[in-house]
Parts: structure tokens; C-alpha cells; sequence
């Protein structure tokens, strides 16, 4: 079909999104998208949620996860496709993931205090803590509502952007590891938006390890920035994926689906979890 999208790159409230996840299915489909993958921070637990709800869904939604972890100190982002939910190592190992976030939160919380900025973890962190994935956006939203910035773009602009006085860079899995926990559970990995990796050096190294994909089409990157991706993509005969980096208020000139997937990468991966999780077709009334 010439008008199939589908956006692989959206974060719902598990993360740092301001939709539930069966509200993202939702919008997806009033604005006409055929699939969707939810990728929060270090969890999927909103993509079990959303298939546990008792409604059938229209079109597939494949599990997604975006994972933060480093190259030489370079943060890179890898976005997980397609993996069994089910999957015990995976999912302690995301669980670990996110026990390393609430470290670095901790030692955010101690840095804002020496600014006389008081903060505390029950402020933004709820009893869905051992789901759900909290950091930098939600101590900046508590910032907003205490009269401390006016927006969540200051707070990050003044105090909890990289180099700013109270940004703490926290401890990150290698890449390798990454790649490694998502192939464990049956996945696809992904390199997330290549655009925003400025050394060269960095991107070398990352087209020798074991990805299965890359990132080509996203948010609101032009045709052009694209095009880099797309040729790479081709010589190392990975698929390629496209989404908006979707989080709702929070960041409103981004819309879902301004970016997306096609019909043969999305179909590949949708045929893929079926296989790895056969279960979980019996949710979507186009399988």
C-alpha cells in the first residue's frame, strides 16, 4: 500500500512520554498509521500492559524498547525490535537498567539541592516505579511546577542539560551489551537517529558491531540528512526504520507519525514477533 506508515519510535507515561500507551495506539489510529511501536526508556512493561488490556486492536504493535548506552563515552541510543516480552533475562536486564537511572536521579536531586532547588524522588516518582522508567524529564516537569524555571526546556537549558551544574551523566551499558540483551530475547537491534552522533569515529565502530538496522527516517530531519542514512543502510544491508521520537506535551512541535516506517521493513518485523512470540497475534485483528 503506497499511504502505509507506521511510526517505530514513540514514548508513552511508562517512560518519559505524556500518553498512556493504549492512548498512543489510539491517536495512531485516528491519524491513519497501520503500526506502531511504543520504545520507552529501558521498559516495555507499557506494551504488556497494552496487550493485556480486553480490547482487540486493529493493526499490530510490536514490542520496542530504547536502550541508552555508550561508545568510548559517546552516548548512543538502540532502539529493540520485535523481542519476546516474555523474556526473563531481558527483562531484569532493563530492570537493571532502570535501578541505574533512580542512582542518577539521586545524585541529580543532591546537585539541584546545592542550587537551592528541592526536589525529592516522591515528587515525580510513583508506586509504578518497578515498571516504569523515571529521569531527567520528569525532575524537570517537578522543577516547572515548583516555581523554580518556567519550562522544561529551561530547566534543561540552565541545570540538567549535558554540562549544565546539575547534570549527572550516570552509569550506561556498553553498546555491546545492549546489541547482546536484545539479540538474547529474539530481537532486532537498531542504531536510534544516527543524526544526532557528530563523531565520525563513533559512527565507524558501530557499523562493524552486529546491528541488524538503523534508524533512517526520523522526527524532522530532511530529505536530505535522510539520504546519508538510507545509502549506509544499503551497503551494509541492514533494514531501516523511521519514527518521531514522539513524547506528547512535553515536546509539542513533534507530531506522531511526522516520521515513519514502510510497509517492508514494518512487515518483516511484524513477521518476526510472531515467530519469536506466537502469542501475542491473537491481539491484533490484522495478523
Amino acid at each position: 500500500m503506497d499511504d502505509f506508515r507506521a511510526d517505530l519510535h514513540c514514548h508513552s507515561t511508562y517512560s518519559d512520554g505524556t500518553c498512556t500507551p493504549f492512548e498512543l495506539y489510539e491517536l495512531a489510529k485516528n491519524i491513519g498509521l497501520r503500526g506502531l511501536s511504543i520504545t520507552d526508556h529501558d521498559t516495555f512493561e507499557g506494551y504488556i500492559a497494552l496487550c493485556n488490556t480486553s480490547q482487540m486492536l486493529d493493526f499490530t504493535v510490536i514490542p520496542g524498547v530504547e536502550l541508552s548506552c555508550t561508545q568510548e563515552e559517546t552516548d548512543v541510543h538502540i532502539l529493540g525490535y520485535s523481542f519476546d516480552p516474555d523474556n526473563a533475562y531481558f527483562r531484569e536486564f532493563c530492570r537493571h537498567h532502570r535501578e541505574k537511572r533512580i542512582e542518577r536521579n539521586k545524585l541529580i536531586l543532591e546537585k539541584l539541592k546545592e542550587h537551592k532547588m528541592i526536589v525529592e524522588e516522591q515528587d515525580f516518582m510513583n508506586q509504578e516505579r518497578d515498571t516504569q522508567t523515571f529521569g531527567r524529564p520528569h525532575i524537570a516537569q517537578v522543577l516547572v511546577e515548583k516555581g523554580y524555571v518556567k519550562s522544561i526546556q529551561e530547566a534543561f537549558k540552565k541545570y540538567l542539560g549535558e554540562g549544565k551544574p546539575c547534570y549527572e551523566k550516570g552509569d550506561k551499558w556498553p553498546v555491546s551489551e545492549g546489541l547482546d540483551a536484545i539479540h538474547k530475547a529474539g530481537g532486532k537491534a537498531v542504531i536510534a537517529h544516527p543524526h544526532l552522533i557528530n563523531r565520525r569515529r563513533i559512527i565507524r565502530q558501530l557499523l562493524e558491531l552486529s546491528f541488524d538496522g538503523i534508524e533512517v527516517y526520523y522526527s524532522r530531519f530532511s530529505f536530505t540528512d535522510n539520504q546519508v542514512w538510507q545509502k549506509i543502510a544499503k551497503e551494509k544491508n541492514w533494514f531501516m526504520t523511521g519514527g518521531s521520537d514522539y513524547h506528547g506535551s512535553i515536546k509539542p512541535g513533534i507530531k506522531l507519525g511526522c516520521s515513519y516506517t514502510n510497509e517492508e521493513s514494518f512487515t518483516m518485523l511484524k513477521k518476526h514477533f510472531f515467530e519469536t512470540a506466537p502469542k501475542y497475534a491473537k491481539k491484533f485483528r490484522d495478523v
